[in-house]
């Protein structure tokens, strides 16, 4: 069902002097010690027979306080949330055990947490400077304007050594104007997709063209001493390495999906099973590089925030069906799935405009121009 409002993540980068990165780092590790902290409180009162809420140790963080008078270095609200993380992990393994998976206890954070979550209070933008309660000021580059009421701000630092900002917002959004078209997609190996208008998009396979510079900067980090600097200098050069695969995929699956919510009233696909075809060790590093889950994922809500219909349609057989001629074997299974939608839509599947591929696009079009041009 369409809603008329959404939630719309921006995300932009930080860059805190030294006093200030000094003061974050501060505050992630009260976070990391309070998360700590309570769960001890948890497992404590479990083994004692005792149930404690998330209320009761949201109020044990008032005594705390007294414990550790350093957490009031931080924010309130800061601390509140990391009560809710935590009891949102508990809920999240609850889920799991309840769906038959086989889980452990709850973990302590090492050395490493993420976020600071001010949520609703405790930040003002201004200009180029975001103000973060307890902070300070912090300079922010805004790379394009943010829609909607601000709801709450994230501060991240990645295994990188980047900050960013993630600020959530609510926006009023308005359908797409309708076209009456449709189109059927195949996602596969050796070609990221077809579609059942002819295009095939070329599988830019961003983590298997940087193997070889993500395996030296894996050999660099093993040469170093643990806990020494430069292992952590090593470690972040990795981390950005893989960063930068992430970012360029990311970039080409929303490109890439954006070109057919933007065109196509309807878009179908196969409904896959990716967990269990990653079981598949031939074909399981080509499919998680491929990222097809997220991309049916970005699909699956632009198509509710614009209007369309996105279908999932039954896998089984749709690259051995060959209704509609010798033609290539993707581009076929993109018309079955295409003509099983329809069916289940009760809409006619028109055979008219079928041919043969009409043209192989480069995956760095997409993410060059945006759309899958020459076609787009």
């Amino acid at each position: 069902m369409w809603r008329n409002s959404k939630l719309l993540s921006y995300r932009f980068r930080l860059y805190p002097s030294r006093q200030t990165e000094k003061v974050l780092f501060q505050h992630l590790d009260l976070c990391r010690w309070l998360y700590n902290r309570l769960l001890k409180e948890l497992n404590k009162a479990k083994a004692e027979g005792r149930k404690l809420s998330q209320k009761d140790t949201q109020a044990f963080i008032v005594k705390l306080k007294t414990e550790k008078p350093e957490l009031g270095q931080v924010y309130s609200k800061v601390l509140q949330m990391v009560n809710y993380q935590l009891w949102s992990n508990i809920r999240s393994l609850s889920a799991l055990k309840k769906n038959g998976r086989r889980i452990g206890k709850l973990r302590f954070k090492g050395q490493w947490f993420k976020t600071l979550n001010y949520n609703q209070s405790g930040f003002k933008l201004e200009g180029k400077k975001l103000h973060l309660s307890k902070v300070g000021a912090v300079n922010i580059k805004l790379h394009r304007p943010i829609e909607g009421g601000v709801k709450g701000v994230i501060v991240k630092r990645e295994l990188s050594g980047k900050w960013f900002a993630i600020f959530q917002c609510e926006n009023t959004v308005t359908p797409l104007p309708k076209n009456s078209k449709a189109i059927g997609l195949d996602v596969g190996v050796k070609h990221f997709l077809s579609d059942s208008d002819g295009r095939q998009i070329e599988n830019p396979m961003f983590y298997m063209r940087s193997l070889e510079r993500i395996q030296k900067a894996h050999k660099v980090v093993s040469r170093k001493k643990k806990g020494s600097k430069n292992r952590a200098k090593a470690r972040a050069k990795l981390a950005r390495v893989y960063e930068k695969v992430v970012n360029q995929r990311d970039d080409f699956l929303h490109k890439l999906s954006r070109f057919y919510i933007n065109n196509y009233d309807v878009i179908a696909v196969e409904d896959l099973n990716i967990k269990g075809m990653v079981r598949n060790h031939n074909l399981a590093g080509k499919i998680l590089d491929a990222s097809w889950g997220k991309f049916l994922q970005m699909l699956s809500y632009k198509a509710e925030n614009a209007g369309r219909t996105l279908v999932k349609v039954n896998p089984r057989g749709t690259s051995r069906e060959y209704k509609h001629g010798e033609l290539d074997r993707d581009y076929n299974a993109s018309l079955n799935i295409l003509e099983r939608a329809l069916a289940g839509l009760g809409r006619p599947f028109e055979t008219v405009e079928i041919k043969p591929l009409l043209v192989a696009i480069p995956a760095s079009v997409i993410v060059e121009a945006g759309s899958p041009h020459p076609l787009g």
